[in-house]
């Protein structure tokens, strides 16, 4: 699938640095940025739902806890 991606100078030196660095093409660069960025994301959510679990099962405990 093409897509047009459009660019300043800032991205453009970014994109030929990390392109020459890690010896990738620039459609690599942004392609493997993309999939890291939603990975995290994932990630993240993953974490806050896990942790809003443990609040609920465990907040009272906590609670106490924190007032000794």
């Amino acid at each position: 699938m093409a897509m047009t991606l459009r660019t300043d100078a800032a991205l453009e030196h970014a994109l030929d640095v990390l392109a020459e660095t890690e010896g990738l093409s620039r459609q690599e660069v942004i392609r493997r940025a993309v999939l890291e960025r939603y990975e995290r994301a994932g990630h993240a959510t993953a974490v806050e739902a896990s942790a809003d679990r443990m609040i609920e099962r465990w907040g009272d405990v906590l609670d106490r806890l924190g007032t000794v």
